[in-house]
């Protein structure tokens, strides 16, 4: 299976751009083989948390949202299973999720992020409470959204599910997040004998600089594919 990570600098709050890119990347994916592709944490509005905590009726959103129909036909139309990473909603206030749409564009599985940074509950967002998981093709996949993966329990979790990967939506900036990423993903990969893959954003994100260079990494942390530093861009890898 060829599974791929998507970078891209959003539109600040501007949904309909954002869904815009993330459908063209949908169809690249399956133009190019690929099974999956994933989105950076919060790709669809970038990383505006002042902004979607003020106005959460616009900018969060439920997996059959309107909205996102133009990555859910874009996925029927490919072949191709989206990691959606956006604002959702949920009685306790905002919450950063992942909504997984499958080759047919139904929605397979929806991952509430578990661990949230204290700047984001200070703004209001909530943590879910449940891992997330799916399964594509007889694949296992385990869901981290970002400082998830400084958690190695949560790795650790989906090896012992099955998984054979772990997908992280994510937001590296610079200049620490480059030797962030560099430290975190390749040792969940070889602790948890996964296959890891990071979705990063590029450019400038809310007050971050994202660093790109999202990457998968083998069950033996080696480094299987990378993005570049600069510019949007798929990364692909069998695994």
């Amino acid at each position: 299976m060829i599974i791929s990570a998507a970078q891209f600098t959003a539109r600040p709050c501007d949904i309909d751009a954002n869904v815009a890119r993330m459908a063209g990347f949908v169809a690249e994916a399956g133009e190019r083989g690929a099974s999956l592709v994933v989105f950076a944490e919060l790709a669809v509005t970038g990383y505006e948390l002042d902004a979607i905590v003020a106005d959460p009726g616009r900018l969060t959103m439920a997996p059959d949202d309107a909205r996102l129909a133009p990555v859910r036909d874009a996925c029927r139309t490919a072949g191709v299973a989206a990691v959606v990473n956006c604002a959702g909603t949920a009685p306790a206030g905002p919450t950063i999720s992942s909504f997984v749409y499958g080759p047919d564009g139904a929605l397979l599985t929806r991952y509430d992020k578990v661990h949230v940074t204290e700047t984001e509950a200070a703004a209001g967002f909530t943590t879910g409470t449940e891992d997330g998981r799916f399964t594509l093709g007889g694949v296992g996949f385990g869901l981290a959204i970002c400082f998830d993966a400084h958690f190695p329990d949560v790795a650790a979790r989906a090896a012992a599910d099955g998984c054979r990967a772990l997908l992280a939506s994510s937001l590296y900036g610079r200049p620490t997040g480059e030797a962030e990423r560099g430290e975190i993903f390749p040792s969940l990969a070889k602790d948890h004998a996964l296959h890891v893959l990071l979705a990063n954003h590029v450019g400038p994100s809310g007050p971050y600089d994202a660093c790109g260079l999202s990457a998968v990494w083998g069950p033996d942390g080696s480094v299987l594919a990378e993005g570049t530093q600069e510019g949007a861009g798929l990364t692909f890898s069998s695994i």
